[in-house]
């Protein structure tokens, strides 16, 4: 009987709740494992005493990005982690972007700004302002040219918490096509999705946002898939991924690009497709060697 842990974190205005964790948790008991739920950054957990911990929805770790590498460093010395110490490390830090890029995968142009260097905005285009280490849309804003003061401002808030700040075309397709999240558990896609805009026009960059509009079940097509399968293979790491997921918009030419390679703590929809849960319990046991 494998003992799982699956981690979270603390509840909190700005986490959120983890509508897949009650199902997940059933799921693996029924399946005949020992699981817990367990919160990251807990100092009473002995996670040695887990054959697998389960990073699942661990969503304060973007504002706690070195105290979280660490406790995965540390955790990983003791059990199993899933994903790795090395991807989580990897991970955390969205300029990723620039070893997939390297790597021959179309993503979404990205220039960075760190801490002490000056704010150089588009002067032509929308564009998005976020966080390399950031979820739930948390720190993000769209602006026009027009808007450089209130950009700037962002950055500057951004620069003084010791974020590096990362700026994007705001690529109009989202408006339409919205954003498709294919997820890969096992190294097998299971299901994808898509969702609708999440960034509004004049929205404050620390205004609390909905992470997931509109969400939808969604089948991707072969160029979606083949991005994803193609980010995968990119990664600089021998670690296998226990679950990945690809998030892709359309690029100016029309095709997909990724936006974010998700390996840390991704939503998994698996509200949205119950029929993936199986293949999930599967994956995870044999991970933790049930």
């Amino acid at each position: 009987m494998p003992h799982i842990a699956l981690v979270t974190c603390r509840p909190g205005p700005q986490t959120g709740t983890d509508p897949d964790l009650p199902a997940l948790a059933r799921a693996l008991a029924a399946a005949g494992a020992e699981v817990s739920v367990e919160v990251w950054d807990d100092p009473g957990v002995d996670w040695a005493r887990f054959d697998l911990a389960l990073i699942r929805s661990t969503w304060d770790y973007s504002w706690r990005s070195a105290e979280f590498i660490a406790w995965a460093e540390t955790c990983g010395k003791t059990t199993r982690l899933a994903n790795s110490p090395g991807l989580v490390r990897w991970n955390t830090d969205k300029r990723y972007l620039e070893d997939l890029a390297a790597a021959g995968v179309p993503v979404v142009p990205t220039r960075y700004l760190a801490p002490g260097e000056a704010p150089v905005l588009p002067e032509d285009h929308e564009y998005v302002v976020k966080p390399t280490s950031g979820a739930g849309a948390r720190f993000a804003a769209r602006y026009t040219p027009g808007e450089r003061a209130d950009a700037v401002r962002q950055v500057e808030r951004m620069h003084a918490e010791g974020l590096t700040a990362m700026v994007q075309p705001y690529l109009r397709s989202i408006d339409t096509a919205g954003e498709r999240a294919l997820l890969f558990v096992g190294g097998r896609l299971l299901h994808a999705s898509r969702k609708g805009a999440v960034l509004t026009p004049g929205t404050p960059y620390d205004a609390s946002k909905n992470a997931h509009p509109g969400l939808e079940v969604w089948r991707p097509t072969p160029a979606e898939t083949g991005v994803a399968e193609r980010a995968l293979a990119a990664v600089p790491l021998p670690d296998e991924p226990l679950y990945a997921r690809v998030d892709l918009v359309d690029g100016e030419d029309g095709l997909p690009c990724v936006m974010e390679l998700e390996l840390v703590e991704p939503n998994l929809f698996l509200f949205l497709h119950p029929h993936s849960l199986p293949h999930v319990v599967a994956a995870v046991l044999t991970a933790a060697g049930g």
